[in-house]
């Protein structure tokens, strides 16, 4: 099976007048009122957690072929990245999951990309292919959960930081320098 192809912005046209990052922006905006006004949560952070782990971490988007969402060039060969997003609503409320992780997919790690109530990301986590497994696995070597289904603290357990914005993105020698 072939490789996906990086996405290619389509071409820009006289009538646009919105770019992506405005749309994203909008779709913020409008996400926070719909929830204070009614309560209730848009779905929409998965794809704003693509977009942004994409333009934070200079990520090259792919149509979501073959289980991962993204290439990640900062490596030979580029590393497949799935993404995963989640709006923090109250930090003290216990239990809150990420989305179905694609275990029979092809991937190399996991990306989860949290944001707070104005669904602005507030960090970037990241956790290898075989911790995951490991970590959905139980004492007996089987899958705890055919879905793929994880909590938010589970995955904070096993992954790394890998973006906050008052740091951007940190890179291994910057962990190994804070210990």
């Amino acid at each position: 099976m072939s490789e996906p192809k990086p996405r290619k912005p389509a071409a820009p046209e006289a009538a646009d007048v919105y770019s992506v990052d405005r749309l994203i922006s909008e779709t913020r905006r409008l996400a926070a009122e719909y929830r204070r006004a009614t309560g209730k949560s848009l779905a929409v952070s998965a794809e704003i957690a693509r977009h942004d782990a994409c333009r934070l971490l200079a990520l090259e988007p792919v149509d979501g072929v073959g289980g991962y969402d993204a290439l990640d060039p900062a490596f030979a060969p580029p590393r497949r990245v799935q993404i995963k997003g989640r709006a923090i609503f109250d930090e003290r409320k216990p239990g809150q999951r990420i989305g179905q992780l694609k275990l029979d997919q092809d991937w190399d790690v996991v990306m989860l990309v949290l944001m707070d109530e104005s669904f602005e990301t507030t960090e970037i986590l990241e956790a290898d292919r075989s911790a995951v497994i490991e970590a959905l696995q139980d004492s007996d070597g089987k899958p705890r959960s055919r879905r793929g289904a994880m909590s938010v603290a589970r995955f904070r357990r096993i992954g790394h930081l890998v973006w906050t914005p008052q740091e951007g993105r940190i890179t291994d020698e910057i962990l190994d320098n804070r210990a």
